[in-house]
């Protein structure tokens, strides 16, 4: 079995590395430690892991010591007067966002030079809440896939298992924030990019509300990218995520669709539906077990929890699906000659699925009227708790060893899809590992409800608590 962290409060003696980000302000704030130490600490931990995972491409050495010896400087002058919220704090940042000095690559090779003119807005928000990138992190080529992997960086492998993927296609932070390599990994999520790698690594993950986190810097994207993709954290802790969130939510100049709404929104009934089984798939019974041993944990703590099914998951899949593939289609060509043979297989597999009956406008209907659905369903079940995926972590490559890997993928994300057609906020954490491998639960809640998700996500942390971080493949 897999020693749990520590709950007792941590020392300079011990490994900062394994300590959460929430953890580390107050520890840098109150002077025990310094951001430098914690910097060289996180650092340190890539070097000793990351030659294993293959997690973080980039380490950002020089420029984060003497950010981290700038905030240490400001800490020794000014106390802990007008300290940043995540002052000196370490953070890594997925390839396909735009973090200055590195390139956006996106994880192609015909990338490695596309250095961005500025920060994405999530980056600048953390930046100037103080956190200091100390890294870049792995993804498939273009995220096309939910499995990490490409012959520019290589394979990032999960810490729990060396022969499972580590999830896609936000994977180098799952991987490197369960392994303690980064405190805070800041990816996206179009398909699960987020909470799929959260699944895998056995770590929290937060898919805002579409609109209330800035998206941009790496160009507009196709209309599913404008409608469904949006940036978000990955951490150890809700807490975690929750300190994030508060930095990086609101509208942005650069972000036309980005909005500022309360993060708090009025009280509702604290009532919970328990999704169990998913309609077009088999939920594999160690995922429902992990379902019902966190909807045991809501109910402990006063949630009235009920099974039940939201409306026409089946097809939230095909819309989803039609949207996101039509999209690729138009880039199909353009991006052929930068993309590996399995790659390319996959998208055209990917692109097959497109049924041209489907039109944008049939498509815009029907999410409308299935957003008035679910809105009715959280009216009457605020909360949803449900599986992230609906069976184990695959392994490697098994979503590009032939065609049929499109259906592997897309059956992966049957409950994922909802969350990005429909624009819900969900978040993703552990619960009790069983077999040495982590297990993971999914809630969600209505547009806006942020607060819902993250406050029934910290009371099934409290009944659990966290799975990591862990050294990698150890028993």
């Amino acid at each position: 079995m897999r020693k749990r962290p520590s709950p007792q409060g941590p020392s300079r003696s011990q490994d900062l590395w394994r300590q959460s980000a929430t953890t580390l302000v107050a520890l840098i704030r109150s002077g025990e430690v310094s951001s430098r130490e914690v910097i060289d600490a996180h650092l340190a931990r890539i070097e000793a892991v990351n030659p294993t995972l293959n997690a973080v491409t980039v380490m950002l050495l020089t420029s984060a010591r003497e950010t981290a010896d700038a905030a240490d400087a400001y800490r020794k002058k000014m106390g802990e007067r007008d300290l940043l919220p995540l002052h000196g704090v370490p953070i890594t940042v997925k390839e396909n966002i735009d973090c200055l000095g590195t390139p956006t690559t996106f994880g192609l090779a015909a990338n490695a030079n596309a250095l961005p003119q500025q920060d994405a807005p999530v980056v600048e928000r953390m930046r100037a809440a103080g956190a200091i990138p100390i890294g870049r992190t792995n993804m498939p080529e273009m995220g096309l896939r939910v499995s990490t992997s490409n012959p520019f960086r290589g394979l990032t492998r999960n810490p729990w298992n060396a022969q499972l993927t580590a999830g896609g296609s936000s994977g180098g932070e799952g991987s490197a924030v369960a392994s303690g390599m980064s405190p805070l990994g800041i990816g996206n999520d179009i398909g699960g990019s987020l909470r799929n790698p959260a699944f895998c690594c056995g770590v929290a993950a937060l898919k805002p509300t579409q609109g209330r986190v800035p998206f941009g810097g790496a160009g507009d994207g196709f209309l599913s990218a404008q409608v469904m993709l949006t940036d978000g954290p990955i951490a150890r802790s809700v807490a975690d995520l929750r300190l994030v969130l508060e930095q990086v939510h609101g509208q942005h100049v650069r972000d036309p669709r980005s909005v500022t709404v309360a993060l708090e929104g009025p009280r509702v009934p604290r009532r919970v539906a328990m999704v169990t089984s998913l309609p077009g798939t088999i939920v594999e019974p160690t995922i429902v077990a992990g379902v019902q041993a966190a909807g045991e944990a809501l109910a402990a703590a006063g949630y009235q929890v009920e099974e039940a099914i939201p409306p026409e998951i089946e097809l939230i899949n095909h819309l989803w699906t039609q949207f996101q593939m039509s999209d690729l289609s138009l880039t199909a060509e353009p991006m052929r000659p930068m993309l590996s043979a399995e790659a390319a297989m996959l998208m055209d597999a990917l692109i097959a699925k497109v049924d041209p009956t489907v039109t944008h406008a049939a498509l815009y209907q029907e999410r409308s009227r299935l957003g008035r659905a679910w809105a009715a369903f959280f009216a009457e079940y605020p909360i949803i708790l449900g599986p992230v995926w609906p069976s184990a972590p695959f392994v490697h490559d098994a979503d590009v060893a032939s065609p049929a890997g499109a259906d592997l993928m897309l059956s992966m994300q049957w409950f994922v899809t909802p969350g990005n057609l429909l624009g819900f906020p969900a978040v993703v954490l552990p619960t009790q590992p069983i077999d040495n491998a982590p297990m993971t639960v999914q809630l969600y809640a209505d547009r806006f409800r942020d607060d819902l998700v993250l406050e029934a996500a910290e009371v099934i942390e409290a009944a659990f608590g966290p799975c990591t971080p862990v050294d990698p493949f150890v028993a």
